[in-house]
């Protein structure tokens, strides 16, 4: 797959190598920081949903990319590896992200405070900040071993 003599995958990597990366920080912000969640909240769950076509798109135009050019090596492999690793971390991001965005508590902008999240379950309240950050820095350690095995096999 190409898009103006350009594969595909140079071009959606890029995509992957911000948006995620930036995910993973305002996730960190959602668990860590209560008083944000009404701001951080929608857009964070958007972006984690996002992020799954996209490394999915990666990953496939990878593949596509690397029948094009038999020949491959190791280090090849091992990029593919890590990248569908990552897609499907994103998955899991996405998943905790989005019970985040429904069962955390949180404050409204609005002034008399309608709008706002209440606590449902306070065993959730506790565990989930720590599911938010755990997953968060498992698809952060991720995206750098799958960009750093892809430099690898480019630049050698």
């Amino acid at each position: 797959m190409t898009v103006s003599g350009l594969p595909l995958h140079v071009l959606v990597i890029h995509a992957v190598v911000v948006l995620v990366p930036l995910t993973v920080l305002a996730t960190i912000a959602l668990a860590v920081l209560p008083r944000w969640r009404w701001l951080l909240r929608w857009p964070t769950a958007a972006a984690a949903v996002v992020c799954v076509p996209l490394s999915f798109l990666a990953t496939s135009s990878g593949e596509s990319l690397e029948e094009s050019r038999p020949g491959l090596d190791r280090l090849v492999r091992e990029h593919s590896q890590h990248g569908e690793m990552l897609a499907n971390l994103t998955i899991v991001l996405a998943v905790v992200v989005l019970a985040a965005a429904f069962l955390l508590p949180g404050p409204s902008a609005l002034a008399g405070e309608k709008g706002a999240v209440l606590s449902r379950w306070h065993l959730v309240d506790r565990v989930l900040p720590v599911l938010l950050v755990l997953a968060a820095a498992v698809v952060l350690v991720e995206v750098f071993l799958t960009g750093e095995s892809g430099a690898r096999a480019v630049w050698g």
